[in-house]
């Protein structure tokens, strides 16, 4: 299980992490960012670990053994944060840090079916134990129009109709179980020339935005976002990275119209062309930082 943190300086920049301070991660995958928290809030600052994918927070607890006395894991969903921090016994947070979307692990487990670079089970699930729709069932039950509307809305999908419409046509044939049927049937559906013109795959527009409905991960981001404001202590700050344009904007105007926060980040903050070079997937990544003014 692998996963190279994005924008590690650029978090500790704007999350600013002093000795006894503590942080939230409220998306800690694989403990990267939080590894880095912890070396700079000793020696009894604490921090509250969230994830809702069982099997990265179990390694996760193996990455970060040497500060298990002052983490606490917690498995659920960041859109529950409200209910979750009534059970942390902290007196103030100074920090709150949000790493969107999915990680190297779950892109590159087959058995998650997050992926169209192998062959396996269309899921997406990112906590397969309580999620109980998975893209196996969006595209095998779901109204050619709703599946459209997902494409368009989650995959800025230039060819939503007709990845839809094909969809369709081939579950009356056969159910659609494989993420590697699912790449044949985008494939029918688009015309060569923008296949090959494309800079990433041409399945990663469908792929993503099925992985977003399973997910509900706009929603998820707009709940979370509100519940982080709250907790923060005054002086607090919040850090999010987004590697989607619907995921900043949310993040933009959140941020934007919210009078209890002052931006950091007139503009989002983007990878250097040095960690571009190292770890391909900073290239999307954007970084917006604010802190909270009043209570």
């Amino acid at each position: 299980m692998e996963h190279t943190p994005v924008l590690t300086q650029e978090v500790i920049k704007f999350l600013a992490p002093h000795k006894n301070e503590n942080f939230i991660d409220a998306t800690v995958g694989l403990g990267g960012h939080a590894k880095l928290i912890l070396e700079r809030n000793a020696p009894k600052g604490r921090l509250l670990a969230i994830d809702q994918d069982e099997i990265a927070l179990n390694q996760t607890q193996k990455n970060l053994k040497k500060f298990s006395p002052r983490v606490d894991f917690t498995l659920k969903n960041f859109s529950e944060l409200g209910l979750i921090i009534r059970c942390w016994e902290v007196k103030e947070i100074r920090g709150i840090l949000f790493d969107l979307g999915a990680s190297t692990y779950q892109l590159l487990a087959p058995e998650r079916g997050f992926s169209f670079n192998s062959d396996s089970t269309l899921d997406m699930r990112m906590s397969p134990a309580t999620q109980r729709v998975s893209a196996r069932e969006i595209v095998n039950c779901y109204t050619e129009e709703k599946i459209r509307d997902i494409l368009r809305r989650f995959g800025e999908e230039p060819f939503a109709r007709k990845i839809a419409r094909e969809i369709v046509k081939s579950r009356k044939i056969r159910p659609i179980s494989k993420t590697g049927e699912l790449v044949e049937i985008i494939k029918r559906a688009t015309p060569p020339k923008y296949r090959l013109r494309r800079r990433h795959h041409f399945a990663t527009s469908t792929f993503r935005a099925l992985r977003m409905a399973v997910n509900n991960e706009l929603e998820v981001l707009e709940s979370g976002l509100k519940q982080a404001v709250q907790v923060l202590s005054c002086g607090g700050r919040l850090v999010v990275i987004s590697f989607h344009s619907l995921e900043d904007k949310i993040v933009k105007n959140f941020f934007l119209n919210n009078p209890n926060l002052t931006i950091l980040t007139p503009k989002p903050v983007t990878a250097t062309a040095e960690e571009i070079e190292a770890n391909p997937k900073a290239r999307s990544a954007k970084l917006r930082a604010a802190i909270k003014i009043r209570v």
